[in-house]
């Protein structure tokens, strides 16, 4: 297994297979660190900015123990040779750009929330990156680099040694630290720098009389450093996005794993040293086997520098898709957290350079059944700017999608704009494509015919529309595709897609169109637009009047595919706040101010497998989709139906025994046999009536959900057990008592149907008319008997006549 820490989670990997095993959620803010427990290597310590440090047991994905520190958590070790300390980085109180190394000590008191406040300093002025703290030869000292000063503290001696390398920059290099190693068995330190030499530090115990040697690969900063489990050889890695093997820490002797994809951030070894993992700058890991073989590859949502394709779903397989690596399109699912492929859409090779301008993918759209693909790629040169756009058929033998129809200058100038009529694919009449761009035109793209005699289709121009010569902005489809929103800078015209007539024209208040949508359902008459002067305006279509409009300064506008509810995003005061709203209704269904620090510059309803069951009617309009953000600073953000408390709960309280257990063939049979059973009962409108007090008993869900190893003596748990079995007194008669104990014997007596029959005739008790106050006869036991009887005779006969 690999596991590592992504954002608020602890996630967990198959290395064989590539998947997400499972997701270990807790800490209520980023995780920092995450190291296995050396004296029990089936549990885990995670670290996180929330100030807590949690043991997991992470085949069960269990939180077993969480300690609070108190203040935030930057990095995180554990030691063999340390059974209740673990060190971790926290900044100084009186300064926060300040960082110290501390050790906490983990007290074994029982419970699950425990406080973990004895701290002692072991370095000041340590460096906040978990790369530049490092412990030698089975926890004998530390070392710490930060800028260009080395220091090692030696626990035993307490002796603490200062080293320093230039700090000037000089024709030889950049000496500053950028990471540090240290040998697991000798007194051997390894340290990269900045110009991307390797310092190999010998007899720093000693003040004065240490040495150092200096290994020489890498063109720029060395990023991260790692020995192997014996120590025989040291791994390094960087911007050149290779591997580099040192054998026997000698210059000559070495060797490579090119082209990895992506700038190396981290490297880890495995326990075992038979595999090591790479980190890299795309949110990829990498799997390598000892011998520098590549073994397996995760991938994760790429950060891309500029998302210009902005957040897209592909109906068919409900992904995520926008920039990638350059030229790529990828496909992120949502559900497992990792990329389903990549498109070269550019195809052309990319050269990681800075200053050199290349072509880049700009615009992406999809037709509604997902079998075509439309891409705008664009070399961005200031007099005449080089565009293509693609026409993409999906191939379902292949599973991929395959190059239709390339087009050279499509516009005279950039593209703004483009979207698919969103209607019935099964005639290829129906599918139409628009693009809006600064040439001050928009064109109509359809597919026609092949003259040869395979039949195959391509795309052409089919009509040019302009208005008053100004720059085509946004534009848009209704939802049946009979007609087209197209905006020219402060002026949204709507036009007839059928005959392609200007129909009417919409002016706003003074700004460009940022945005336009159509309404959706029982608001297909609205027309929504915002401008860059803060006004979002709501237009009727019937009566080609402006309905209602608001203040505000809107940089996303997003309509969910499968309901009324837009979204919009305003930012004000370095602050992203959300409105929900229906067109038909000017006062907004949702409002969340301040949701993000940073701004969200695009967002995406995509839409859920099933509705999802919502208690609270602030998030109904949720139900069918979920909406998910992209911030500027690349991190993609989806809002939650639940509260913190309760998305952690379940996790860290384990109420629930059924998730934590793995998943096997009994269980899967076991579980769809409840579920035949639950639709069964449904279906015959029987009330499943469940034992309170064994779904409510405290001390039974003590005993099932609490782990073994921490419960309290049985001694103690038996007697607390047996009184939650009491049946409280109620005020009942014995002869009621006597009767209910007669009718259960009856019940277990019948089988299932006849069991079906009792409760119909329960439910037909309370009927209408009781509730009305017309109280019906209730027949006695022997009617009741005879009436199950004359329902089991078998009276098909009777269809004969």
């Amino acid at each position: 297994y690999l596991l590592c820490a992504s954002g608020d989670f602890v996630k967990m990997y198959s290395v064989v297979t590539e998947e997400t095993l499972r997701v270990m959620g807790g800490h209520a803010d980023l995780v920092t660190g995450v190291q296995l427990n050396p004296h029990n290597h089936m549990q885990l310590y995670s670290s996180s900015l929330d100030g807590s440090i949690k043991l997991w047991d992470f085949m069960d994905g269990i939180p077993i123990k969480t300690f609070t520190v108190g203040s935030k958590l930057l990095a995180l070790y554990a030691l063999a040779s340390y059974e209740d300390l673990v060190f971790v980085v926290i900044p100084k109180s009186t300064e926060g750009d300040t960082f110290q190394l501390v050790s906490v000590k983990l007290t074994k008191a029982a419970g699950q929330d425990l406080e973990a406040k004895e701290l002692s300093v072991i370095l000041n002025g340590v460096d906040a990156s978990p790369k530049c703290i490092a412990f030698g030869r089975e926890g004998e000292y530390v070392a710490s680099v930060k800028e260009v000063h080395l220091q090692v503290y030696f626990f035993k001696q307490k002796q603490l040694n200062r080293f320093s390398v230039s700090a000037t920059k000089t024709k030889s290099g950049n000496n500053q630290f950028t990471c540090i190693a240290c040998h697991p068995t000798e007194d051997c330190i390894a340290t990269g720098h900045a110009d991307g030499k390797i310092r190999l530090w010998r007899n720093f115990c000693h003040k004065k009389e240490y040495t150092f040697s200096t290994l020489h690969w890498h063109h720029d900063a060395v990023m991260d450093l790692a020995f192997s489990m014996e120590g025989t050889s040291l791994l390094s890695g960087g911007v050149e996005s290779v591997l580099v093997l040192w054998h026997n820490q000698l210059d000559c002797q070495k060797d490579f794993l090119p082209r990895l994809g992506s700038p190396i951030e981290y490297i880890s070894m495995s326990p075992d040293g038979a595999l090591c993992c790479t980190l890299h700058t795309d949110n990829r890991i990498s799997i390598i086997n000892s011998n520098l073989r590549f073994s397996k590859s995760i991938q994760g949502l790429i950060k891309s520098t500029v998302v210009k394709t902005g957040l897209v779903v592909d109906p068919r397989t409900k992904a995520l898709v926008l920039n990638g690596e350059p030229g790529h399109l990828q496909f992120y699912c949502l559900q497992s957290d990792q990329q389903l492929f990549s498109l070269d859409i550019v195809q052309r090779q990319y050269i990681h350079q800075a200053g050199l301008n290349q072509a880049d993918l700009v615009k992406v759209a999809f037709s509604a059944q997902g079998k075509w693909l439309a891409t705008v790629e664009e070399r961005d040169v200031t007099t005449d700017p080089e565009l293509q756009l693609k026409l993409w058929f999906y191939d379902e033998e292949t599973q991929s999608f395959k190059l239709n129809t390339r087009i050279n200058t499509p516009h005279e100038d950039h593209i703004t704009d483009m979207c698919f009529r969103d209607m019935d694919e099964l005639e290829d009449d129906s599918l139409i494509l628009v693009t809006a761009g600064r040439d001050r035109v928009f064109k109509v793209w359809v597919m026609v015919e092949d003259t040869d005699p395979e039949g195959n289709v391509s795309w052409s121009c089919d009509f040019v529309g302009s208005y008053h010569n100004y720059q085509a902005t946004n534009c848009c489809f209704s939802e049946d595709g009979s007609l087209l929103a197209v905006s020219f800078e402060e002026t949204v015209t709507v036009w007839d897609s059928v005959t392609w007539d200007l129909k009417c024209t919409f002016c706003h208040p003074p700004g460009k169109i940022r945005n336009i949508c159509f309404g959706r359902l029982t608001c297909s008459k609205y027309l929504i637009s915002a401008t860059d002067y803060g006004f979002l305006c709501c237009w009727n279509l019937l009566s080609c009047a402006l309905e209602w409009s608001a203040h505000l300064n809107i940089l996303v506008l997003q309509p969910d595919p499968l309901s009324e509810y837009i979204a919009a995003v305003s930012w004000l005061s370095k602050e992203s706040s959300l409105f929900v709203f229906k067109p038909n209704e000017p006062r907004p269904i949702f409002i969340q101010r301040n949701l993000c620090k940073e701004k969200l510059q695009l967002a995406a309803f995509v839409p859920r497998d099933e509705p999802e069951i919502i208690g609270s009617e602030k998030y109904l309009w949720l139900r069918r989709s979920q909406l998910f953000f992209l911030t500027d600073k690349q991190e993609l953000v989806t809002l939650s139906t639940k509260s913190l408390e309760e998305r952690l709960t379940p996790s860290s309280k384990q109420l629930a025994v059924e998730e934590s257990l793995p998943v096997t063939p009994f269980s899967l049979l076991l579980g769809k046999h409840r579920h035949q059973q639950t639709e069964e009962d449904t279906d015959l409108g029987k009330l499943v009536v469940h034992n309170k007090h064994e779904q409510e008993s405290p001390a039974v869900k003590e005993l099932l959900h609490t782990p073994a190893h921490i419960l309290p003596s049985a001694s103690s748990l038996c007697p607390i057990f047996i009184n939650s079995l009491l049946i409280s007194k109620e005020n009942k008669s014995a002869g009621e008592v006597a009767d209910e104990v007669e009718m259960e014997s009856e019940k277990t007596e019948d089988d299932s149907d006849e069991e079906r029959d009792v409760t119909e005739m329960e439910q037909d008790d309370t009927s209408p008319l009781e509730l009305l106050g017309e109280m019906t006869c209730k027949l006695s036991k022997s009617q009741e008997k005879e009436l199950r009887r004359i329902r089991k005779m078998d009276y098909s006969w009777i269809s004969a006549f």
